[in-house]
């Protein structure tokens, strides 16, 4: 018996132990004289574990900050938790990051619906977060004092496709491919919305759950309907099984899809060739380009993360990361969760290697601008629009 009461005693202090927050950072302002704790989850391991590379991503430019002497002397202590893509598993690294160790603000963050299960508490408790990676209306409407979206609405960017596809490619025979959720849907009304400014109806409109595998009747109804240009508003299972089944049945539509869709060597290897010729919304500079800045990522690529492949969603994380590190630097020395927030909403005309920021007080939504690609031969990028705004936009500030 005595052993056993022995035993009992360990394993309860041991709990008490693991309840305990880590010394010096729970209840903290996130910072300290030396450092700036920032956060951000990400699928590493599970089905969505390519778009894990999001979060590595803003590991680099934390990297590159550090060296050159982190923000007003303090480095960047970053911190990144593998959710699986699963929103019971998000909260959970949600809530150890900010009460364990005491999170100054995430960034990035993967999945709608696993911002949608924390963005509630990351602002009672006072935790900013800048730059999700996706672009849903809820997360910026009605304004969240402590978010700031940077990745342009699904709506915004399906409005100036098809803005491009009528203008440009002088095709008014469309069709549209999506999934059924609010991914899909918000880029249906953004098409809609601007076809209605051409008195332009949809040839067809065709919604698929994400887990379908046979889609041939789907693909036939879209060959049967006649139209020139097929929207794809998709997972990148979804898309590469219908351009496979399109491929068998002789039906070979101009493809336009969102830039979640905008990795070309990607999805050029999982379609078998198929994706070359697709026009995507880019809501980064492409990753082959001579940009300086994106040189400088890739050069700084090589030498802290050699074993990345330093392409679209990678470099995503360090578009998301960009602004925030512009905010922080323009606070001084003097940081506050208060002075921060002042930053970010008085930020104007950022620019990084994504589309322009801008915040106020009253509009959290960043830009309504994407890039227009096309996938060239090998997945290489071909640049067919600069940064082009969605003039039917009516969220933005008057």
């Amino acid at each position: 018996m005595k052993g056993t009461r022995s035993t009992v005693f360990w394993l309860l202090a041991l709990i008490l132990v693991l309840m305990l927050p880590v010394q010096g950072h729970a209840g903290a302002p996130g910072f300290d004289k030396k450092e700036i704790r920032i956060a951000q989850w990400g699928p590493q391991t599970g089905p969505a574990a390519p778009w894990g590379s999001v979060a590595r991503g803003s590991d680099l430019i934390f990297q590159m900050v550090n060296e050159e002497g982190g923000i007003h002397g303090r480095k960047v202590k970053y911190f990144i938790r593998d959710d699986q893509y699963n929103p019971a598993q998000t909260k959970a690294v949600v809530k150890e990051l900010v009460e364990r160790r005491g999170i100054f603000a995430f960034v990035g963050g993967v999945g709608a619906a696993c911002g949608m299960a924390v963005k509630d508490y990351l602002a009672e408790n006072k935790v900013v977060w800048v730059g999700p990676s996706t672009a849903i209306n809820e997360y910026v409407f009605p304004v969240n004092p402590y978010l700031f979206g940077i990745y342009p609405l699904y709506e915004d960017e399906a409005s100036v496709l098809a803005k491009y596809v009528v203008e440009e490619l002088k095709v008014k025979k469309i069709g549209f491919f999506y999934q059924n959720d609010s991914y899909g849907k918000s880029g249906l009304d953004g098409c809609k919305k601007r076809l209605a400014t051409y008195d332009i109806d949809l040839a067809e409109e065709i919604s698929v759950e994400p887990g379908e595998k046979d889609l041939s009747s789907q693909m036939l109804r879209l060959k049967n309907s006649g139209a020139e240009v097929v929207f794809l508003w998709v997972n990148p299972t979804s898309a590469t099984i219908a351009l496979k089944t399109c491929a068998t049945i002789g039906f070979k539509p101009q493809w336009v899809s969102s830039n979640t869709l905008s990795d070309f060597p990607l999805m050029n290897t999982i379609t078998g060739g198929l994706w070359e010729g697709v026009i995507t919304g880019g809501f980064g500079i492409p990753p082959d380009s001579d940009h300086p800045l994106i040189v400088k990522y890739r050069e700084a690529a090589k030498k802290y993360a050699p074993e990345e492949r330093c392409g679209t969603f990678y470099l995503a994380g360090v578009l998301f990361a960009e602004p925030l590190i512009d905010a922080l630097q323009r606070v001084g020395p003097d940081l506050s969760t208060e002075a921060f927030l002042n930053a970010l909403n008085t930020t104007k005309d950022y620019q990084g290697i994504g589309p322009k920021i801008t915040w106020t007080p009253e509009v959290h939504q960043g830009t309504d601008s994407i890039q227009i690609q096309q996938c060239g031969p090998g997945g290489s990028y071909i640049l067919l629009q600069d940064w082009v705004q969605n003039e039917l936009a009516t969220w933005k500030p008057k």
